[in-house]
């Protein structure tokens, strides 16, 4: 079992102790219903006064709240509390198969274990093993790290994606469960689905290692992505992007203050992340469409035209752009696009457009949506085609990053939870 070169490793993961009531336990990711303070109240009295991830987490929506400093106080006091308190059991140098019954009743398969944060980079263009697949907003990642810099232990939201068509890596433990040392198996509350989890045997781990080993060969990555000699990208951050991009300031800070030969063995240079194959038939990528506000939507469309001054009438081969206003709909082609995506084509026009012009555009998902809100008056809608997911990675080499808002990975409700721990400083 080799995980050396490949950035990602077996890990020292906590579990909390049988005793405790996993559904109380586990908490969807912080990042989820921002503006729904509905459904983390409803998560507080679910929760009451049982131990839960709840208390070791800092929702987004509180994030600029007046008091955040003491919240993040009180997170860490909770952190160190339960260690204290050994509410944790450690499972060590493990990796989780686990199998997660989405609100469709769809599974998804994950695997949960270690990334290697000097193997990480969120720079566009970067050559590194593992790659962000959206724009880093760099304004987004001192708040993270705040909440991470004084925490003793880390719960991960973060998903990396890979690359395998041919489900070598993940999919073949789902036979292989009867092996494993059962872990947890209980239902998410507010309408999570339901969570199993189990312990690969050292066979297994060891089969993880050579098929992720498999997806780096210079041979298959030239022939999936068409690049020659590109550096390999094995795992692509699918969810929780700023989230590990704190986790690798925190890193870069410990190291400014930390001597070199001490790096490999800093806690706070791993990350836990949950690992699922882009493939997965449970995964969907859905597309986020436009709506640009306070504009005309035929000087809008004159506009595109000019841009892109090839563009066509109705589909045809190239990039297709639905559009929609009051007025009526209809597509526009560009042709021979520099862009590996059509959601790259459009939003690079619309980013130059609001620069030049008044108007704002609005993320939207859902074509019954999009198809109301672009007839409004003053507004257009642009609809994109889902991207295919043999797009991704082939995108992230090319263009560096996937243009904003490109796609999103199923619904709130179906993102992580937090059920799975690891100390990050020497305690």
């Amino acid at each position: 079992m080799d995980f050396q070169d490949l950035g990602f490793f077996p890990a020292d993961i906590l579990l909390p102790r049988p005793d405790v009531d996993m559904t109380k336990w586990a908490v969807v990711a912080c990042d989820q219903f921002t503006s729904q303070p509905e459904y983390w109240q409803a998560v507080e009295e679910t929760v009451g006064d049982a131990p839960s991830a709840l208390r070791l987490i800092l929702p987004e929506a509180q994030l600029n709240a007046p008091d955040v400093a003491e919240r993040i106080t009180a997170v860490n006091t909770a952190m160190r509390r339960y260690l204290d308190e050994g509410l944790f059991r450690t499972l060590e140098k493990a990796l989780f198969y686990i199998e997660r019954t989405q609100s469709d009743g769809k599974i998804r398969r994950g695997l949960i274990g270690m990334v290697d944060l000097e193997r990480y980079d969120f720079t566009p263009g970067s050559g590194s093993l593992i790659r962000a697949t959206e724009g880093t907003v760099l304004e987004r990642i001192p708040p993270r790290v705040q909440v991470r810099r004084d925490a003793p232990v880390e719960l991960p939201h973060v998903m990396l994606l890979i690359d395998d068509p041919g489900c070598t890596v993940i999919e073949p433990l789902e036979a292989g469960r009867g092996d494993m040392e059962a872990l947890y198996d209980f239902d998410l509350q507010q309408g999570g689905g339901h969570l199993a989890g189990w312990r690969l045997t050292e066979q297994q781990v060891s089969a993880v290692a050579a098929g992720l080993a498999g997806l780096c060969r210079p041979e298959v990555q030239t022939q999936k992505y068409g690049m020659g000699s590109t550096q390999a990208l094995l795992f692509a951050v699918g969810d929780g992007n700023h989230s590990l991009a704190a986790a690798k300031q925190c890193y870069e800070d410990l190291k400014a203050v930390t001597p070199e030969s001490q790096w490999a063995t800093l806690p706070g240079r791993f990350a836990l992340a949950e690992v699922v194959n882009s493939h997965d038939c449970a995964l969907k990528f859905e597309p986020i469409h436009r709506v640009v506000s306070g504009v005309e939507p035929e000087d809008v469309l004159a506009a595109f035209r000019r841009f892109y001054p090839e563009t066509s009438d109705g589909a045809g081969e190239g990039h297709c752009i639905q559009y929609i206003h009051a007025q009526g709909r209809g597509v526009l082609t560009v042709p021979n696009p520099t862009a590996q995506l059509a959601a790259g084509t459009l939003q690079t026009f619309l980013d130059q457009y609001l620069k030049d012009n008044t108007g704002e555009v609005d993320y939207i998902h859902g074509e019954a949506v999009i198809a109301r809100l672009g007839r409004r008056p003053g507004c257009i809608g642009f609809q994109l085609p889902a991207m295919e997911k043999a797009q991704l990675f082939k995108t992230v080499i090319a263009d560096g990053v996937l243009p904003r808002k490109t796609f999103s990975m199923g619904h709130a409700e179906d993102k992580r939870y937090y059920v799975e721990a690891r100390k990050i400083q020497s305690l």
